[in-house]
């Protein structure tokens, strides 16, 4: 049986988003910048799909603008509130220590440049603390960057509160919600969030799309010089194609957000309670404060790869914390800021659900994974010596 349990990787394109996608490939195929009628039916449904992707965040169109993706949009939020920040002699910003990689590279480019910048610890829980964030906060201070949720152990932060004392100190406050658009409810004016950034392929629609909203009178500067497109703040092409897909797969996720979370959410915890039976692990991560489908653990003794190599043998999909590049295996970020040791967070195992996935894919998983984690652990040098007690135990 096939299993796909990495959907915060990426997701299924759904039927829904295809059939919005296929009129802009095949028919409906001017460019929206040119000024003859077959081209303005497609600037007049760039405008809808602007609108409908406004509606499911409480936003207004003009606040929206399509990019390639979440990476574009952090970078682009990022660096245009440090550039204004640098023009008013600001140039401190606060971040946490397990952001995405777009926006913690983004961080020490910055760095380099002459910005300051202040990572913010997220505790065992993996969750910020708002009397830490304010405190964080000085006269110089430019932006504040926080994660939704994180992409790799599912734990969702105070937004509310940090946008409540962002607005507060007259600090803009930015979110990555890559990982929750879609699956959680995003009001980005009752959480006081000034920009968010967003990935279409997180909520079944095409990858190379994304969108950046920026609140009216938040000044973005340009990544990429060129055309007028995006109100002059992103020059290129709309994808069409991309961007239609992805404003209906949103939709079709807004509306049925609840009925996705708490049937996500099940299957999370019969997961979660399953894979909690196999000795010396931990779950990563707050138990309750996450994201309804991530499932992320730590198993002592084996290795993260190969679990991953392992399982994918049996038809599961799923990935790790721990990333191997160059022959150099170094642990996950995210886990090391949570706490894990090193030999801890390397045998790590994300699983990430969605709305599609079934019972009977739990139940495969539930047989699968302490299988491969009891075959790993008989190979291996370091549970044997755990067992011997030449080593000790730490989950």
């Amino acid at each position: 049986m096939f299993v796909y349990a990495d959907n915060a990787a990426t997701t299924c394109v759904s039927k829904t988003a295809r059939e919005a996608m296929m009129p802009y490939l095949t028919e409906r195929y001017g460019n929206p910048s040119s000024l003859y009628a077959f081209a303005q039916i497609v600037t007049e449904d760039l405008a809808n799909a602007r609108a409908t992707v406004a509606q499911c965040i409480n936003a207004e169109p003009r606040e929206i603008y399509f990019t390639s993706g979440g990476s574009e949009a952090d970078n682009q939020a990022i660096i245009s509130a440090a550039k204004l920040g640098a023009k008013k002699g600001k140039k401190h910003i606060i971040s946490t220590k397990f952001e995405h990689h777009a926006v913690l590279h983004t961080l020490k480019k910055l760095e380099k440049e002459g910005w300051e910048v202040t990572l913010l610890d997220v505790h065992e829980d993996g969750v910020v603390r708002v009397d830490e964030l304010r405190d964080a906060i000085r006269e110089d201070t430019c932006l504040v960057t926080v994660m939704f949720a994180n992409n790799e152990i599912g734990t969702v932060q105070p937004i509310t509160e940090i946008g409540a004392i962002c607005r507060e100190r007259g600090v803009p406050f930015h979110t990555d919600a890559v990982q929750a658009a879609g699956h959680m409810p995003i009001d980005v004016k009752a959480m006081n969030i000034d920009m968010l950034s967003m990935s279409g392929h997180k909520f079944h629609s095409p990858k190379g799309v994304g969108v950046l909203y920026a609140k009216k009178g938040v000044p973005l500067f340009n990544l990429i010089e060129g055309g007028a497109q995006e109100r002059g703040k992103r020059a290129g092409t709309e994808n069409i194609p991309a961007i239609m897909g992805m404003a209906a797969a949103l939709e079709e996720a807004c509306a049925h957000i609840d009925e996705n979370e708490a049937k996500v959410s099940a299957l999370r915890d019969r997961l979660i309670e399953g894979l909690s039976k196999i000795p010396h692990c931990a779950l990563n991560g707050d138990p309750v404060s996450r994201l309804p489908g991530n499932v992320s653990f730590c198993f002592e003794g084996i290795e993260g790869e190969s679990l991953l190599l392992l399982l994918d043998a049996k038809g599961i999909c799923a990935s790790s914390g721990s990333a191997c590049t160059s022959g150099s295996l170094d642990p996950s970020h995210v886990l090391l800021a949570i706490g894990r040791p090193h030999e801890v967070a390397h045998g790590s195992l994300r699983l990430s659900l969605c709305e599609w996935n079934t019972e009977q894919e739990i139940d495969v998983m539930l047989k699968e994974i302490p299988q491969v984690v009891s075959y790993l652990r008989s190979m291996s040098p370091v549970w044997n010596e755990l067992l011997a007690g030449t080593r000790q135990f730490i989950l």
